[in-house]
């Protein structure tokens, strides 16, 4: 398979699709589409999942009610695969805490004429000084 010359609007298409759903707690549990129910990897500040029934358990069992989030950068790569590398940079914040800036990693593979989402790394950039 070859490098697909549509990555960056793929990777921006799919940013936008995946918050608007993951920031929706109404739609949130149809992001599960989206994952494989045994190839998908995901971690989460450092927890490790594997496969679409965990990671959504993971989503699901988040406790906030309302997210605001700013995308500030979206950055994608296109892999010898066919799939998108997409590394999203941003703030977000949750309830009435304080807004945090984030950063997400995403690994798009091509199945048939779609994606599915095989790897999410997501961590908050909050540092605890010692």
């Amino acid at each position: 398979m070859a490098l697909n010359p549509q990555y960056d609007a793929i990777g921006k298409g799919f940013i936008q699709q995946y918050y608007t759903l993951f920031d929706d707690p109404a739609q949130r549990a149809s992001l599960a589409n989206m994952y494989n129910v045994e190839t998908s990897f995901m971690t989460f500040e450092g927890v490790q999942l594997q496969g679409a029934v965990k990671i959504m358990e993971k989503l699901n069992g988040l406790a906030f009610q309302k997210i605001t989030r700013l995308v500030t950068s979206v950055d994608s790569q296109p892999m010898f695969d066919g799939g998108v590398l997409i590394n999203v940079l941003g703030r977000l914040q949750c309830d009435e805490d304080p807004p945090h800036p984030y950063m997400q990693s995403f690994v798009l593979k091509p199945l048939g004429d779609t994606f599915f989402i095989q790897h999410d790394i997501f961590r908050l950039g909050i540092h605890d000084v010692a």
